[in-house]
C-alpha cells in the first residue's frame, strides 16, 4: 500500500498526462529516478529543476518544458506509483489481510533509502504533491476495500462496515508509530494493530448507521 502509499485523483496532478513510449520514456524514467534520488540524498530544500537536469543528463530546457516546476516533478514520481497493478493479498482471514497490508506499509516506511517518508514530507512543502498524494491515498484505499467486501462474505464483519474507516483505524498506528513518534522498527506493531482493528470490525465498530 506504499507510495511510494490513493483511483480518481482529487484534483488532476500537473505533469505529462501520457506515458510516453521509446525514447521519451527512458528521459522520463531518468529525470523521476533522479528526482527521488536528490529528495532522498538532499531533502525538499535542496530539490531544482536544474539540480534534476544536472543529475538526470536530461537538457534543463527539456525539464522545464515537460514538468514546469518541482511540484510537477513530484507530482509525476506519485502519479507513476498510482498507475502500477498493486492488490492487497488474500490470506483468508480479516486480521490476516489487515496485518499482510500493515506489514506492507511497514516495509515502505523502514525501507532503505527512505524514500516513502520523503515523499510524505515533501507533499507538506508542495500542492502539487500533496494533490499527487492524495490521489494515491485514495487509490489504495479504494484497491483496499477488497478486503473488507471478502470479509463481510465471510462473516467476519457486519454488513454496512465502512470499508475506508476500517482500513484507516488498521493503518493509522503504523504512520503514527513510525513517522510521527519515530518509535522503534517493530513489525510486531503493525500486526497487532491490524488485530485491533479486526476485532473492533468483527464487533460493529465500523457500521455505517
Amino acid at each position: 500500500m506504499d507510495p511510494p502509499a490513493p483511483t480518481t485523483p482529487l484534483t488532476d496532478p500537473p505533469g505529462p498526462s501520457r506515458r510516453p513510449g521509446g525514447r521519451s520514456a527512458q528521459v522520463r524514467r531518468r529525470v523521476l529516478d533522479a528526482v527521488t534520488t536528490l529528495l532522498v540524498e538532499r531533502g525538499y530544500d535542496a530539490l531544482t529543476v536544474d539540480a534534476v537536469a544536472e543529475r538526470s543528463g536530461v537538457h534543463r530546457t527539456t525539464v522545464y518544458r515537460r514538468w514546469r516546476d518541482v511540484g510537477g516533478l513530484l507530482a509525476d514520481v506519485l502519479a507513476e506509483a498510482t498507475g502500477d497493478d498493486w492488490q492487497p493479498r488474500d490470506t483468508g482471514s480479516l486480521p490476516g489481510d489487515l496485518a499482510a497490508i500493515n506489514l506492507e506499509v511497514h516495509e515502505a516506511l523502514t525501507a532503505e533509502p527512505p524514500l516513502t517518508g520523503a515523499l510524505i514530507a515533501a507533499s507538506f512543502r508542495s500542492p502539487p504533491a500533496a494533490a499527487a498524494l492524495s490521489a494515491f491515498w485514495a487509490d489504495r484505499y479504494e484497491r483496499c476495500a477488497v478486503v473488507v467486501r471478502r470479509a463481510v462474505d465471510r462473516g467476519e464483519a457486519p454488513a454496512g462496515t465502512d470499508a475506508h474507516a476500517l482500513l484507516v483505524a488498521a493503518t493509522a498506528p503504523v504512520y503514527h508509530e513510525l513517522l510521527l513518534l519515530r518509535a522503534d522498527a517493530d513489525p510486531a506493531r503493525a500486526v497487532q494493530a491490524a488485530r485491533a482493528a479486526a476485532v473492533a470490525a468483527r464487533a460493529g465498530a465500523f457500521v455505517v448507521t
